[in-house]
């Protein structure tokens, strides 16, 4: 496809065992490869569903299961976004993601803790500090890719610093919790996250898995998606595990870029205010 990227969204159910989410991230990087995508992203908490205590199962970023994922992607020949946890010196841990394979290497700590709906994740997590962009290559070239973590897709102040420093895709890896209206929101506001930035935003999430599991936190509801430069649904799925594959089509989005123009238009007064306040 001329200037376009072919993306797989692994729409995973994560269970306790992280063992056994490795096994879905093989099969699901396989299925990934055999569709021709060149990057797959599986859900926040791929390593273990929420739910259970994240301290006993947190790893260092450079432990036995990353470690077992860079294989799966080295393997495939393919780049592999996943979640993870990774241990934090003050006795949390850390809401990661690792994207790993050809060329790339990268951590993003989630920056955005969800303390909402009764949630609070900053309990047991600490926060990230520093948003990240990775390069993907493509037959058509190179690719600037943003990573964001679940709540971090109501601040579209990070997706704007995301798309100012090139990305032209980015990412929202989330563990959705239920509740009424939740599944819509997800929807809307990566379609609005899209809009903002004029950036094609890839949305996966765990799937539903079933009443008893989801009343334990934000375990997933489904509904990953793509949505273009312009905030229309370019794929997505149901409830249930699906990988979804979609066709980015970059040049539109650039077109898109320079039309609406939002990124070139931005008032800085904002920044100004925050800058006049503190002095």
């Amino acid at each position: 496809m001329r200037s376009g990227m072919r993306i797989a969204l692994a729409q995973i159910q994560s269970s306790t065992d992280p063992a056994a989410n490795l096994t879905l991230v093989e099969e699901y990087t396989r299925r990934a490869v055999d569709a021709g995508a060149s990057l797959v992203l599986f859900p926040e908490a791929t390593m273990v569903r929420f739910g259970v205590p994240l301290g006993g199962v947190a790893e260092p970023f450079d432990g036995p299961w990353a470690n077992a994922v860079r294989d799966i992607a080295a393997r495939a020949g393919i780049v592999v976004v996943a979640g993870m946890f990774v241990p934090s010196d003050d006795g949390r841990s850390f809401n990661t993601l690792l994207a790993t394979g050809p060329g790339v290497e990268a951590r993003y700590d989630k920056i955005h803790l969800y303390d909402a709906f009764g949630f609070l994740e900053s309990k047991t997590v600490a926060p990230g500090r520093e948003p990240v962009v990775i390069s993907v290559d493509t037959e058509s070239g190179p690719v600037t890719v943003g990573l964001t973590l679940c709540y971090d897709i109501r601040f579209p102040e990070l997706y704007v610093e995301l798309a100012d420093r090139g990305a032209e895709i980015i990412t929202a890896h989330a563990s959705w919790g239920t509740g009424p209206g939740k599944l819509e929101q997800w929807t809307l506001l990566a379609r609005a996250r899209a809009i903002d930035t004029s950036s094609v935003v890839a949305a996966v999430g765990q799937a539903y898995p079933g009443d008893e599991i989801a009343a334990l936190g934000p375990t997933g509801v489904g509904g990953s998606l793509v949505a273009s430069a312009l905030g229309e649904v370019l794929a997505s799925a149901g409830d249930d595990p699906e990988l979804l594959v979609c066709d980015v089509d970059l040049e539109a989005a650039r077109k898109a870029r320079q039309t609406v123009a939002v990124m070139q238009n931005r008032s800085g007064f904002a920044h100004r205010g925050k800058a006049e306040s503190r002095g």
